[in-house]
C-alpha cells in the first residue's frame, strides 16, 4: 500500500476513534474514576445516536400529573350595593349589599412522590379549592384532597382517593445542581395537555422572583414556563426531580424564558412533613435582621470577596443570638453551605427543620469563628396573655396580647417590638385610631411590658391618654379623649 492510501486511511481511522469517543462523552458514558464502566458502549438505538430526550421524558412524565381545581366565592351583585348613598336614593335597587355565589376554577400541574398517591403542587394551584381532580399521563382520574398547605414555600400536598401503585419520581439533591445543568420542565400550560420544555438551569439561588408567592429562593430555568406549569416537574438528565416550577417574571403573561422553582432539597423536608401527619413546614426562627455583604462592605472590612450577611440586628431569644453572635458579626455558613441574604438562610433552616444543631461560621474582627446553633419555632415566652380592655372611653373593648417571639413571627413584627398588640377592636374601642397590629409600647414615658400591665393601667388611668404606639415599623402617638 502506498504512503499515500496509508496515511488516509491513518486519519479516517482516527477520525473513527474520536467520533466514537465524543458520541460515548456526549451520552454521558463513563468508566473510569469508579463510575459506571457496565454502561461503556456504542450507542445502539436511533434515539441515543440523535441524543433525543425521550428516554428522559419517558421515565419521569407518567409520574406528572394535571390538576384542575373549582372553588365557591361570594362576591357583591353590584359595586354600590351597601353603600349609605345609593341606597338612600335607589333604595333596593342594588339588592342591598347582596352576593352571588360563583365558581372559579383554575388549572395547574402536580408531582407524584409516593406510590400511594401523594402529589405535591403548589400551595396557588390547590389551596383553598372545594374540588380537586388529578388526572394521570395514561388518563385515569382521581379526586383529591388537600392535606398539607404552605404559603410561605407556595407547596402544597393533595392524596389521590383510592390510588395505589402509581409512578413515582426520585429526588435529586438541588444543591448538587449547576448553572448550566441541563433540565427539562413538565407540565399542562394553558390547560392544552401534558408538554415538555427544554433548556438550562440559568441561576440559582435566586430570591423573591417578583411573584409574592412566599419566601423565595428559586431555581432559575430557561425552559419555557408558562400558565398551567404552576406545581409542575424540573428534572435533570436522568429523570430525577430537581424542583417545582411555580412562577415567571413576565410582562405578557407568557414565558420570557426566565421561570423559577422550589428546589428539590425543600420539597424533600415538606414530604417528610407529610410523613410525620403534620399539616404544615414547622420553620426554624431566625431572629436577626441583616444585609448582604456588598463589595464596598467587603472592602471595609477588609474580606476577600463580598459575601456572607452582616448582622444588624438580634432578638435575645434568637437561637443565633444564643449560639453567641453579636450586632456587627458577618454570618458566612450555616450547616456547611454559604448563606448570602435572608431569604437563603431562610431556606437552608427550613430544609434543615427545627430540633436539630447546625454547625455555623462567622467573622467578627476580621477572625473567623466557628459556632452550633440551636434551631427551634419561635419560642412563645413570655405568655402572650390575651386581656380585653375594659376602658377608659374609647379603648373599651380593645383585645390585646403581650408581644413575644412568637407574635413577632406571626405578625411580621420589628425585632425590636415590645409591650401589647392589639388583636382585634370592638365596641368603642374601633372609633379609637387603633388597628390590629398595632403595638402599644408605652403610656406617655412610661413603658408598657405585656398585656396585664397595660389593662392594669388603663383601668385606672383618666382621659385623656396618650398611648405610644408602633405601626408597620413607625413609632407614633394615639390621644385617646373621650
Amino acid at each position: 500500500m502506498s504512503p499515500v492510501f496509508r496515511a488516509v486511511n491513518l486519519r479516517r481511522a482516527v477520525c473513527a476513534l474520536g467520533l466514537a469517543v465524543g458520541m460515548l462523552v456526549s451520552l454521558g458514558v463513563a468508566g473510569v474514576n469508579g463510575q459506571d464502566s457496565t454502561s461503556a458502549r456504542v450507542p445502539a438505538t436511533r434515539e441515543e445516536i440523535t441524543l433525543s430526550f425521550a428516554p428522559v421524558v419517558r421515565k419521569a412524565a407518567p409520574a406528572v400529573v394535571n390538576i384542575y381545581t373549582k372553588k365557591l366565592v361570594e362576591r357583591q351583585v353590584s359595586p354600590f350595593a351597601g353603600d349609605p348613598f345609593f341606597e338612600r336614593f335607589f333604595g333596593d335597587f342594588f339588592s342591598n349589599g347582596a352576593t352571588r355565589k360563583r365558581t372559579e376554577s383554575s388549572l395547574g400541574s402536580g408531582v407524584i412522590v409516593d406510590p400511594s398517591g401523594i402529589v405535591v403542587s403548589n400551595n396557588h394551584v390547590v389551596g383553598g379549592a372545594d374540588e380537586i381532580t388529578v388526572i394521570l399521563q395514561d388518563r385515569r382520574e382521581y379526586d383529591g384532597k388537600v392535606i398539607f398547605a404552605d404559603k410561605e414555600s407556595d407547596l402544597a400536598v393533595v392524596q389521590l382517593d383510592g390510588a395505589s401503585n402509581l409512578p413515582v419520581l426520585e429526588l435529586r439533591d438541588s444543591d448538587t445542581l449547576e448553572v448550566g445543568d441541563l433540565v427539562l420542565a413538565i407540565g399542562n400550560p394553558f390547560g392544552i395537555g401534558q408538554t415538555v420544555t427544554s433548556g438550562i438551569v440559568s441561576g440559582l439561588a435566586r430570591s423573591g422572583a417578583g411573584q409574592g408567592l412566599g419566601r423565595g429562593y428559586f431555581i432559575q430555568t430557561d425552559a419555557a414556563i408558562n400558565p398551567g406549569n404552576s406545581g409542575g416537574a424540573l428534572v435533570d438528565m436522568k429523570g430525577r426531580l430537581v424542583g417545582v416550577n411555580t412562577a415567571i417574571l413576565t410582562r405578557s403573561g407568557g414565558s420570557n424564558g426566565i421561570g423559577f422553582a422550589v428546589p428539590a432539597n425543600l420539597v424533600a423536608r415538606v414530604i417528610d412533613a407529610v410523613g410525620r401527619g403534620a399539616m404544615e413546614l414547622d420553620r426554624p426562627w431566625l431572629g436577626i435582621s441583616g444585609q448582604p455583604v456588598t463589595g464596598e462592605l467587603a472592602a471595609a472590612m477588609n474580606l476577600d470577596l463580598p459575601r456572607g450577611i452582616l448582622l444588624e440586628q438580634l432578638h435575645p431569644q434568637s437561637a443565633f443570638h444564643q449560639a453567641g453572635l453579636l450586632p456587627g458579626d458577618v454570618l458566612l455558613e450555616v450547616g456547611g453551605d454559604p448563606v448570602n441574604t435572608i431569604s437563603e438562610l431562610e431556606f437552608r433552616v427550613a430544609t434543615l427543620g427545627t430540633g436539630r444543631t447546625a454547625p455555623i461560621r462567622y467573622l467578627r474582627r476580621q477572625k473567623m469563628f466557628d459556632g452550633l446553633v440551636r434551631l427551634a419555632a419561635a419560642p412563645d415566652t413570655p405568655p402572650r396573655a390575651p386581656k380585653e380592655i375594659r376602658g377608659p372611653g374609647q379603648l373599651a373593648g380593645l383585645d390585646v396580647v403581650t408581644v413575644n417571639p412568637s407574635v413577632i413571627e406571626e405578625a411580621g413584627l420589628s425585632l425590636i417590638a415590645h409591650g401589647a398588640m392589639v388583636m382585634e377592636t370592638k365596641g368603642a374601642s374601633r372609633r379609637s385610631g387603633l388597628r390590629p397590629g398595632d403595638v402599644i409600647f408605652a403610656i406617655a414615658d412610661e413603658p408598657v411590658k405585656s398585656s396585664g400591665a397595660l389593662a392594669k393601667r388603663l383601668r385606672q388611668a383618666s382621659l385623656p391618654v396618650v398611648l405610644q404606639v408602633m405601626r408597620h415599623g413607625r413609632r407614633g402617638t394615639v390621644t385617646i379623649r373621650q
